[in-house]
């Protein structure tokens, strides 16, 4: 499945489908079969459709692909900080600290 942190149109899009196959399937054991004794097909294809209902529902919590991105760029900077070799031999903190917000005081 995509990314866990981002629902971009490509999700929706997958989400559609899936929603589609599971009505299909329904209608095909319907016309062709007892659809008591599917349980346990239907029972997985709704609940593959409940997850990804609830991360539909749940999407605007997501970061869109560009945000994601932008925190990937930020968490691996950071990361790389502790290699960073600073002249005087300080140590380059880009953690917030309390100090560096003001407002919250």
């Amino acid at each position: 499945m995509a990314d866990d942190h981002t629902y971009d149109d490509g999700r929706a899009e997958r989400l559609m489908l899936l929603l589609q196959a599971l009505a299909a399937r329904i209608q095909d054991l319907q016309a062709h079969e007892d659809l008591r004794d599917a349980g346990p097909e239907l029972m997985k294809l709704m609940g593959d459709a409940r997850s990804e209902l609830f991360h539909y529902e749940v999407r605007c919590t997501y970061d869109s692909p560009e945000v994601a991105e932008a925190r990937k760029i930020v968490e691996q900077a950071k990361r790389q900080s502790g290699e960073l070799d600073l002249p005087d031999g300080r140590h380059l903190d880009l953690d917030d600290s309390e100090e560096d917000l003001p407002w919250l005081e």
